[in-house]
């Protein structure tokens, strides 16, 4: 249980928590791509877009340009998945789609090793059993700022501190 506290506690901390990150650096500026330049099969999927190309600043241009290219890519279960997705995120109230928008730039802003340990845990959280997972929802929700703050310094200990021998971790 202990472990799965922690499981649990690493997620949310990286789902939750402010990252002290230092800000990447900014991004060279896109270079604007003209609609000849799409595939025919681009084009007609940004068909919407054609009367006012011109117009989309080079960035969008370039996101719809990349993002064209993935999805005409993409398997018809994958689209599927896609789309399914996009509705989802369509359904949220503006108010937790800039929540899910603050985490995603928090979770990007971590070091690779630190998404990893995110990923690893988010993957071991879905895979336990959904009442566990109910539980574990609730008791976070649940918690003080000050419970949260135990919480999170136990994650963070143990994995400074972790169990010799591939044990469950250390108590500190």
């Amino acid at each position: 249980m202990n472990e799965l506290r922690s499981v649990v506690a690493v997620v949310l901390l990286a789902l939750s928590a402010p990252v002290f990150a230092q800000p990447a650096p900014a991004p060279a500026p896109a270079q604007a791509v003209g609609w000849a330049s799409l595939s025919p099969a681009q084009q007609q999927l940004l068909r919407p877009y054609a009367g006012q190309w011109q117009s989309l600043s080079p960035e969008r241009q370039a996101a719809l340009a990349r993002g064209s290219q993935r999805w005409i890519a993409m398997p018809p279960q994958q689209r599927a998945q896609a789309r399914q997705r996009f509705e989802q995120w369509r359904a949220l109230p503006p108010q937790q789609r800039a929540m899910v928008r603050d985490r995603l730039e928090n979770f990007r802003a971590l070091p690779p090793d630190e998404q990893n340990i995110v990923r690893d845990n988010f993957h071991r959280f879905q895979n336990l059993p959904a009442e566990q997972r109910r539980m574990l929802r609730e008791r976070w929700q649940n918690a003080s700022p000050a419970e949260r703050q135990k919480m999170i310094a136990r994650v963070r200990a143990r994995r400074v501190h972790p169990a010799p021998h591939g044990g469950p971790p250390a108590r500190p």
